[in-house]
């Protein structure tokens, strides 16, 4: 399954990421009865022929979602899909709020919602992707302050990390 992201399967179905296989089913056989072709008669009309696509589109969302192999590896890409996304930064967190963690060489942070936000320092020197919306762009004797968008890794929130104001000028000094 190589393909792009283009329509959330899960929405052409009418359900949630995280229904069960069950639920996916009764989702898809609802819409099989309500969009199939046999149903909706053999009129050419526009209406049949968009009643005959949601069919396919719905069918296909179906064959992806039915197999645990195929819906694991479609969760994951979109999964990705989603980080890439240009999504607005929840919070700014600074390195000197967070700990160090020295067996995995990364800075770590709890997220609200248990899980954790992890960066390495090569990854806090790289230029930011983007700018931190409410406060702009900060600017010091070097330019912009290096800092990183970083992932929840189990939920969405996504936090912008950077040098503390003291720590970066002590670095620039």
């Amino acid at each position: 399954m190589n393909q792009t992201i283009e329509k959330d399967l899960y929405a052409v179905l009418g359900a949630n990421p995280s229904d069960s296989v069950q639920q996916l089913r009764h989702r898809y056989q609802q819409l099989a009865l309500q969009y199939h072709p046999d149903r909706l008669g053999g009129d050419c009309s526009s209406e049949a022929e968009s009643g005959v696509k949601k069919f396919l589109e719905v069918d296909a969302a179906w064959r992806v979602l039915s197999d645990q192999t195929t819906r694991t590896q479609y969760d994951l890409q979109r999964r990705a899909w989603t980080l890439k996304q240009d999504w607005p930064i929840d919070s700014t967190v600074y390195v000197d709020d967070m700990t160090w963690d020295d067996d995995q060489g990364l800075y770590t942070h709890s997220c609200r919602c248990g899980g954790v936000f992890s960066v390495t320092e090569e990854e806090l020197e790289e230029e930011p992707q983007r700018k931190q919306q409410d406060e702009g762009e900060k600017e010091t004797k070097e330019g912009r302050h290096k800092g990183a968008i970083v992932c929840c890794d189990t939920c969405s929130l996504s936090v912008y990390v950077t040098w503390s104001t003291n720590e970066k000028a002590q670095k620039c000094q």
